[in-house]
């Protein structure tokens, strides 16, 4: 993974799950690591926990100016931006819709889906200037799929893959390396709490069928890579044999 030394990366949800799993990674690569998340003290953990650079930032993904601010540390900090993993996410309130809390549901679509546009319209400017960069976003087979009680997850992450699409579209030309990846069921705190609302058939898998979150951080740091070139613009799932393999999981 040399191809990460030096490089500065942005991680949102990073004090838990993937994005915590992902810090770890790409810290021990010889990134420079920005993380970001709600909690001070839990992302305050994580960075004492790295080896390389890093800085730990509180930030609302929902508001722009939080984004806005944690890309300009990135630039102050370290120079630029050159990597963007959108990892935060939520998936409560879980509801039918007959039943589904309107204010909830909204903040969920300002975390999944408004919080994927405030990261790319924060960075896409430092990234093209300085000729190029990733984009890397958390999907799901939600994104494709209605599944029970998950109306606003659904909604929020299709529309986060057409983001995705539409960065390669607008600037892959230029350099900007979009994509997205869906990593299937992960061993998370998101997880439980979806066990717990004990709605539709996603909450009654047991434990043991959930992956690690290093998987998907692995598979995050292969798409940093000019092996993944090929896939721009696309969605990646973990769910894909072949991709583990490249991957190099078991």
């Amino acid at each position: 993974m040399d191809h990460l030394t030096g490089k500065t990366v942005l991680i949102t949800g990073a004090s838990r799950g993937i994005g915590a799993s992902a810090a770890e990674l790409f810290s021990q690569a010889g990134a420079n690591v920005v993380l970001t998340a709600r909690s001070g003290d839990a992302l305050e953990e994580v960075r004492a926990g790295l080896r390389g650079e890093a800085v730990a930032q509180v930030c609302d993904v929902s508001r722009y100016d939080d984004v806005a601010a944690a890309v300009q540390t990135c630039v102050d900090r370290f120079g630029g931006i050159d990597v963007l993993i959108n990892n935060a996410g939520a998936i409560v309130p879980i509801a039918r819709m007959e039943e589904a809390d309107p204010e909830g549901w909204g903040h969920a679509i300002d975390i999944n889906l408004k919080g994927v546009f405030w990261g790319m319209r924060a960075a896409l400017p430092h990234m093209l200037e300085r000729g190029g960069g990733t984009v890397l976003t958390i999907s799901s087979g939600a994104a494709h799929h209605p599944i029970e009680a998950w109306s606003h997850y659904c909604a929020s992450k299709a529309g986060a893959a057409m983001l995705t699409e539409m960065l390669h579209a607008e600037n892959g030309a230029n350099g900007i390396r979009a994509m997205g990846l869906s990593p299937g069921t992960v061993a998370t705190q998101m997880q439980r709490e979806i066990k717990t609302s004990g709605i539709n058939p996603v909450s009654q898998l047991d434990w043991s069928d959930h992956i690690p979150p290093d998987w998907p951080a692995r598979t995050l740091m292969w798409m940093c890579s000019s092996a993944a070139d090929a896939h721009c613009g696309q969605e990646l799932s973990l769910r894909d044999p072949d991709l583990r393999s490249k991957v190099g999981l078991e």
